[in-house]
């Protein structure tokens, strides 16, 4: 009767599978280290260059205030677009004294702005048209009309003609192209009322 006995490994062989594995675990564990690192790396990239883009190209903006009723309500949330090219009825943002003001573009450099008692807006002679106003206003204004808008300055308005303070008064005037943040052309917030302007 033969015995057959089965052959045990010896020791040195059980250290070079062990030693294998220990080798692959750890060459794994280094790549995902490195993987992890370099998609850390892009997220940040993207992060930094989405709020670069987000400060100098898109900046968002908050609404305070009831000067553009009812085209914009207190707590909106806008995105706005650097642009030096601006039409008569667009929304932008500008500073006035350390502020941030949004109002509409009634009339650009060199037109003639006129305004009746009742509220009624002329450029260049012509009635503009504006449904975007729930009611007209003539509102606080102290310059004399017609009103010629100087170079490089634009004429703006509030949609609500009797509360909103705008170019109507000396005191704020004709904006000039270097105080513009930019033209609105969404809303963020509220979602029921996101779209464009």
């Amino acid at each position: 009767m033969s015995s057959h006995k089965k052959e045990m490994p010896s020791a040195g062989q059980f250290d070079s599978a062990d030693w294998k594995k220990e080798k692959k675990r750890i060459l794994y564990q280094k790549k995902f280290r490195d993987t992890l690192k370099s998609t850390i790396a892009v997220l940040v990239v993207v992060a930094a260059l989405a709020i670069l883009a987000a400060t100098l190209w898109l900046p968002v903006l908050r609404i305070y205030g009831n000067s553009m009723t009812p085209t914009l309500s207190e707590g909106n949330i806008v995105a706005t677009v650097k642009t030096t090219e601006f039409q008569p009825g667009d929304v932008i943002a500008f500073y006035y004294n350390n502020k941030l003001l949004v109002k509409r573009v009634i009339a650009g450099p060199g037109d003639w702005v006129d305004l009746a008692d009742d509220g009624t807006v002329y450029v260049n002679g012509k009635e503009l048209e504006e449904p975007y106003l729930e009611e007209k206003a003539l509102g606080e204004t102290n310059i004399d009309y017609p009103y010629q808008v100087p170079e490089d300055r634009w004429f703006v308005m509030g949609d609500h003609r009797s509360v909103s303070l705008d170019s109507r008064t000396m005191a704020i005037g004709p904006i000039a192209e270097e105080q513009i943040v930019g033209k609105l052309i969404w809303r963020l917030w509220p979602f029921d009322a996101a779209g464009t302007l």
